[in-house]
């Protein structure tokens, strides 16, 4: 779809992001140059308030280069968040005179024209009138994304194949997987790769590379701590289209949890929408091996000196054990560890 408009404007709670939601603003950001996404509510959501759910649209549409902002294809998202204290946001139950004419003297106060309003709501033809603005709907019907806001905040866990999976992380819950995901963990250089790629090659099925890899290497070994976060969202992403063509089983090459432990190994700390990441993991995958780090150690480069891996290896385990996540410890050659994990599957040999 071609850009038809300079600059377009999506207001809503986002309470929580939901795939409908992202349907609305990726269809938008396809016909303008410019998407500016005004988040509110009134009363707002205490656990959630607008300033988080702003920053979960900025998480989900951010790309490889994080200081490139948040972007749908070449359209920059401008991205505000709005609250009753510092910008008067009425009350949600306040009339939609009220409601327009704040949106109208807010866009006013910051300058921005808006040349056409996306909505998925009835409201939405008044309004773009109101602020003298073209309209265009959205899944009004709600027959492509059959879900709102108020189902996933009743009920999370019915809801999350509506989702994205940091969103998903978020309220605790993790989207169903058309087929079962079987995640590896270990130290560095102790045959994760390997051992998915022989899995995958074996079981006649796909896997998914170590995304964190991918974006090391791409900065040249320069990761920000931003980036940790960005790392755990993309490789879900991965996983996710990955699966669209495995067959009965998806191998997984590291997992949320193991990047919220580099974040702290590198930078002393963890983004708390990282650690809810984390923490659905034993959701997530239908099974979780451990690859013993006896295999010989191959510096390629990027990765630490060989002593690291015994300690990278104890925290691993000691993460597991916090999240209460039943493992399976594997060693041995490649094809005894491909053994011991079809045996553990109860995948017979082709």
């Amino acid at each position: 779809m071609s850009q038809t408009f300079t600059t377009g404007l999506v207001v809503g709670k986002f309470w929580p992001p939901h795939r409908g939601h992202q349907l609305l603003l990726e269809t938008a950001a396809a016909q303008v140059a410019e998407l500016v996404v005004l988040v509110y509510a009134n009363p707002d959501s205490p656990a959630h308030p607008a300033s988080l759910r702003a920053d979960w649209l900025r998480m989900l549409y951010r790309g490889d280069d994080g200081s490139a902002g948040p972007h749908i294809g070449r359209t920059p998202l401008r991205i505000f968040a709005l609250s009753a204290t510092a910008d008067g946001v009425p009350p949600d139950a306040a009339d939609d005179t009220t409601q327009r004419e704040f949106v109208r003297q807010w866009l006013t106060r910051q300058g921005i024209t808006i040349e056409v309003v996306f909505s998925s709501e009835a409201y939405g033809p008044g309004f773009a009138e109101y602020i003298g603005a073209a309209h265009v709907a959205v899944d009004e019907a709600r027959q492509r994304v059959p879900v709102s806001g108020t189902l996933v905040r009743n009920n999370s866990a019915a809801y999350a194949q509506y989702l994205h999976p940091l969103v998903a992380a978020q309220l605790g819950v993790s989207p169903p997987a058309p087929v079962p995901r079987v995640v590896f963990l270990g130290a560095e250089s102790s045959g994760k790769s390997t051992l998915c790629a022989a899995l995958a090659d074996a079981c006649a099925t796909a896997w998914v590379p170590e995304y964190g890899r991918t974006l090391h290497e791409q900065k040249n070994g320069q990761l920000d701590y931003d980036d940790l976060l960005y790392i755990a969202r993309r490789h879900a992403e991965l996983e996710d289209e990955a699966a669209a063509q495995a067959h009965d089983v998806l191998f997984c090459d590291t997992n949320a949890a193991t990047t919220a432990l580099y974040s702290y190994y590198y930078f002393h700390r963890c983004d708390p929408a990282l650690q809810a990441m984390a923490a659905v993991c034993g959701q997530r995958y239908a099974h979780t091996f451990v690859c013993a780090p006896t295999v010989p150690f191959e510096q390629d480069g990027w990765r630490g000196p060989e002593a690291l891996r015994s300690f990278q290896h104890g925290m691993i385990l000691m993460q597991l054990d916090y999240f209460g996540i039943p493992f399976t410890l594997v060693e041995g050659t490649v094809a005894e560890r491909v053994a011991q994990v079809r045996a553990v599957l109860g995948i017979s040999e082709q």
